[in-house]
């Protein structure tokens, strides 16, 4: 039987980033893919306070759901959740799939950059960030549809809950030593023109984990699921083959 596939979205985004996995795969297996606290079609309240809230979030649902055990994969801010959720379940992770995110705790000029943006966030709104950052988060050669899609997004989500989220994730633990202690596969994905999380994160972070593959997916910057989904989905179809014939 098919390990279940939970995807984890990224900030400021939703479920929807993940359309075209859920469609690549949930013929074949279970797919999750939940709205994070405060994003999408979550209640507005009550916000996270603390980075580790997300990943038992997520515990919770899968308890609901009656999930034992799946495949996590995470994107930027998802990425670190799902490297936080094997913190505190390692037990009930399968594989781990990182996309274009990075394990390091904020530095302290990060740490103000997080809180300065929420201020901003907060009195300001979401629109004039997601003007600024779109050709960032995905390539500016990306197709109208996923800029389109991207920017929708990012101007649905609460100003509340994004300075929330940048709050909890300035204060977010160190994963680089839990990396080396995972002790199921991994894959690690890079768009190779992200430059918020650029391919050399991905590579350290290809070296630390015991088992993993690294797959740099060419013409995409920082969401290559959205920009191109083709390229993704045969690489992770690839992990996920190896991880259901490993079974049990």
């Amino acid at each position: 039987m098919p390990f279940p596939l939970v995807l984890v979205h990224g900030h400021p985004f939703d479920h929807t980033m993940w359309n075209p996995q859920r469609e690549a795969f949930s013929g074949s297996r279970r797919v999750i893919s939940p709205d994070l606290r405060g994003y999408g079609a979550t209640p507005s309240s009550p916000e996270v306070t603390h980075f580790e809230q997300f990943a038992q979030d997520l515990a919770a649902l899968l308890d609901e759901l009656r999930v034992e055990s799946c495949v996590l994969v995470g994107l930027s801010m998802g990425g670190q959740i799902v490297m936080d959720f094997y913190r505190q379940f390692p037990g009930r992770v399968r594989g781990l799939v990182l996309a274009d995110t990075f394990p390091a705790a904020e530095t302290p000029e990060g740490v103000e950059v997080r809180h300065a943006m929420a201020e901003r966030l907060l009195r300001e709104g979401m629109r004039g960030y997601a003007d600024e950052v779109l050709e960032k988060m995905v390539a500016p050669y990306a197709s109208a549809e996923v800029k389109a899609h991207v920017h929708r997004m990012m101007t649905a989500t609460r100003p509340e809950s994004a300075a929330a989220a940048l709050r909890a994730r300035a204060a977010r633990p160190d994963y680089r030593e839990l990396l080396t202690t995972v002790t199921v596969p991994a894959l690690v994905v890079v768009g190779a023109d992200d430059t918020y999380t650029p391919v050399a994160d991905a590579e350290a972070m290809h070296t630390a984990l015991p088992d993993s593959t690294l797959h740099v997916i060419e013409g995409t910057a920082h969401m290559p699921n959205l920009e191109r989904p083709k390229e993704f989905n045969e690489a992770l179809e690839s992990f996920l083959v190896r991880i259901d014939s490993a079974g049990g």
